[in-house]
């Protein structure tokens, strides 16, 4: 996963095996950061590091 890379929700989706319902709240609630890119939404592949970082630290 490169740093620069876009993601699709569906493939942020496939990643954390999460439904398109809990990867949208991440994205409305700012837990995901996300870009829109005329009606498109991505999320940098950075940020879905971020957040599984996170996550672990969290659970740790």
């Amino acid at each position: 996963m490169r740093d620069n890379e876009l993601l699709t929700v569906a493939e942020v989706m496939t990643r954390l095996r999460l439904g398109r319902s809990t990867v949208y709240d991440l994205i409305r609630t700012r837990r995901l950061p996300s870009v829109t890119i005329g009606r498109c939404r991505r999320i940098p592949a950075s940020a879905l590091g971020d957040f599984i970082t996170e996550q672990m630290e969290r659970a740790a």
